[in-house]
């Protein structure tokens, strides 16, 4: 069944048995998913339907508009990991400066039972809501006691005694720690675009790349090389990956670049997803193209070493 995507409260339907949860579900990581798939199993068992409430844009760019805020799924990546996760609907809701002054109170009330007539919903055990976020939990079990839904407190997820968290895997990524972040998603991070031409100094060398745009929104590791994987088509390929302004060459745009160990097939226009495991080194300006073409070969030598002890480990 396909997924419904519902943009505010104006479509007022009964809906079968809603069970319902509220976030941004930045990340789609480890705690996210298994409160996604408690949400889908409790709405299988009643014939209902799974329900998430999000917001756009995200509350951070209404209430601190300063703070420049990265985000670890694009939106079109993260309706998508909604859908294979089993959620039945998606509704979003316009943040704005009115949203945020509404009291806990009428929140529960207008938007969860009349608007949407949960059921029972689902949230973390800090969840949350109302004007300066001022509702919790209990307050949450109170109002849903009184309108006839059930509120359910998720515990968080932890992972190596660390509490799985949106924050914390963006702190990870941003230091080049892969592994750790990879540990916190629950996968490899990635970052999908299109192939676009460059300036072919690579091809020159010998190591031609598939570039891809920096989107201005999403995290990203710090400048450098990674050993990593290029997905196409559903297929994925070992690759050498750099993340940077090219010095060598003098300061360019930041791309992201993809050396594919075993393809050389024209990619320009597809769309790719490059996949940072592990950061190599940072990135520097060499001598010469010589130069950084021989250091670009023991990275390559590092780069396959690398994967081929990551293949071992997870039986990639």
């Amino acid at each position: 069944m396909t997924m419904t995507v519902t943009r505010g409260l104006s479509d007022v339907r009964p809906r079968p048995y809603p069970v319902a949860t509220i976030g941004n579900f930045d990340g789609h990581h480890r705690g996210h998913r298994a409160l996604l798939q408690t949400v889908v199993e409790r709405a299988k068992q009643r014939q209902g339907t799974a329900i998430v409430l999000t917001f756009e844009p995200h509350p951070i760019r209404v209430l601190a508009p300063h703070v420049d805020l990265k985000f670890l799924t694009s939106p079109e990546e993260k309706l998508s990991r909604f859908e294979a996760a089993g959620v039945d609907e998606v509704v979003y809701l316009e943040f704005t400066s009115e949203l945020a002054a509404m009291a806990a109170e009428e929140f529960a009330n207008h938007v969860l039972h009349r608007s949407l007539g949960i059921a029972e919903i689902f949230v973390g055990e800090h969840f949350a809501f109302g004007k300066g976020r001022s509702g919790r939990i209990d307050d949450l079990v109170r109002f849903g006691n009184r309108l006839g839904f059930a509120v359910h407190p998720f515990a968080p997820i932890t992972v190596n005694g660390e509490v799985v968290s949106s924050t914390r895997i963006r702190h990870c990524i941003q230091s080049g720690d892969m592994a750790r972040a990879a540990a916190l998603l629950g996968r490899v991070y990635g970052i999908t675009g299109p192939v676009i031409s460059g300036r072919q100094q690579g091809q020159a060398m010998g190591w031609p790349t598939a570039n891809l745009s920096v989107p201005v929104h999403r995290v990203l590791p710090p400048d450098g090389v990674y050993a990593g994987w290029a997905c196409l088509e559903g297929v994925k390929h070992d690759a050498a990956v750099y993340i940077g302004t090219r010095p060598t060459f003098a300061t360019g745009e930041r791309l992201i670049e993809a050396y594919l160990l075993n393809h050389n097939q024209d990619l320009y226009g597809q769309p790719l997803t490059v996949e940072f495991v592990e950061r190599l080194r940072g990135d520097c300006a060499f001598g010469s193209p010589e130069a950084l073409s021989a250091q670009i070969a023991r990275d390559v030598e590092q780069v396959t070493a690398i994967l081929r002890r990551q293949a071992g480990s997870v039986g990639v």
